[in-house]
């Protein structure tokens, strides 16, 4: 049975995690998600994706009672390597992700939230790595994208979970919503994406997964280089032409 719903309307793509009660991340949902997210690459109808949680929590991370037997070989392996596919399925996935943090997101959960482009969280969202409080480590070069330095080794060290109040204080997350505003607000954020060029908005998220561990120098070549490919598209002279002719411009992807 599957556990990601998956509604697709106007180019906007919403995957919600349903594995109740937690929403937690057995092998067989972190290969789900793998294959969901792998397939925006290929849909035309997909220009950008919002992930969330059912219910009231956004994921607790991975299913502790699903830990690998370690006397088989290649067992722990074959589960890290899916373990990290997921977040790459993600974030280097050619459509922007929005993450709709509707609840905490903790451990793996976390994992998910830091992979994707934009972030916005409920008042009830927090963001933890809990793994020391049962004797294991969390995701620590994950959170240390998003998060400060110090408050990373907190939250590692001390199972502090960070409320989304004071996440958006310190600009990680776009905005800390009510529970009933928030679904609105990340789909007007989306509308707003999808209504871009489709070829635009992939070389921005191409340039900016690139350039992030990129020297200054080579960072801005590597731009130039989109920019100058986008420069000889359709929808590149359809947007000056609409500009000129004063109306909305109608973009292809191409």
């Amino acid at each position: 049975m599957s556990k990601i719903r998956l509604d697709v309307k106007d180019f906007v793509a919403v995957a919600t995690l349903d594995n109740p009660p937690v929403n937690a991340q057995p092998m067989e949902v972190l290969e789900e998600l793998t294959a969901v997210f792998d397939s925006f690459n290929d849909r035309d109808d997909v220009r950008v994706v919002v992930l969330t949680g059912a219910g009231k929590m956004f994921s607790a991370g991975a299913d502790l009672k699903q830990r690998p037997d370690l006397s088989i070989p290649g067992a722990r392996w074959r589960r890290n390597r899916i373990v990290r596919e997921v977040s790459y399925a993600i974030a280097d996935n050619a459509k922007p992700v929005i993450a709709a943090v509707n609840g905490p997101a903790l451990g793996a959960g976390l994992g998910l939230v830091a992979s994707c482009d934009v972030i916005v969280a409920s008042e009830s969202a927090v963001f933890g790595l809990p793994e020391v409080d049962v004797g294991l480590m969390g995701g620590g070069k994950h959170a240390g994208r998003i998060f400060p330095h110090s408050l990373v080794r907190r939250m590692m060290l001390t199972g502090y979970r960070v409320p989304a109040a004071e996440a958006f204080r310190r600009g990680v997350i776009e905005a800390c919503l009510p529970a009933d505003d928030l679904m609105p607000w990340v789909m007007d954020m989306a509308t707003q994406i999808a209504s871009k060029s489709p070829l635009a908005t992939k070389m921005a998220k191409d340039s900016m997964r690139t350039i992030e561990t990129m020297t200054l120098r080579d960072g801005y070549i590597y731009e130039q280089g989109n920019t100058a490919k986008l420069s000889t598209t359709h929808d590149a002279a359809e947007a000056v032409r609409a500009f000129v002719e004063k109306r909305a411009p109608q973009f292809i992807g191409s």
